[in-house]
């Protein structure tokens, strides 16, 4: 795992996305302009939460989100998604 720097403000989440998938299951390899967009990964960075509202995630923790959570952005040459914590589905 990085060791990221960034530290998120109240409720917010830093995620790291899964590698979009390559091939399919029967072998055949898929174009990146076909490739779908992730919607798992594993969670970096943690905010304090709201008043009255711990956070429920920690850090290492695998998570689904929606296909259209957070805003990306890129961080010494990796990408990252930072969302609130209610834009997170489900801990797998």
């Amino acid at each position: 795992m990085a060791n990221l720097t960034i530290k998120p403000l109240a409720d917010r989440v830093i995620v790291e996305p899964a590698a979009a998938e390559t091939k399919t299951a029967s072998g055949l390899i898929i174009p990146d302009t076909a490739q779908e967009k992730p919607q798992k990964g594993t969670v970096m960075a943690v905010g304090n939460g709201k008043k009255d509202e711990p956070m429920t995630v920690s850090v290492g923790d695998t998570v689904l989100y929606g296909k259209y959570a957070g805003t990306e952005f890129k961080f010494d040459g990796a990408d990252y998604l930072i969302m609130r914590e209610s834009d997170i589905l489900a801990i797998i």
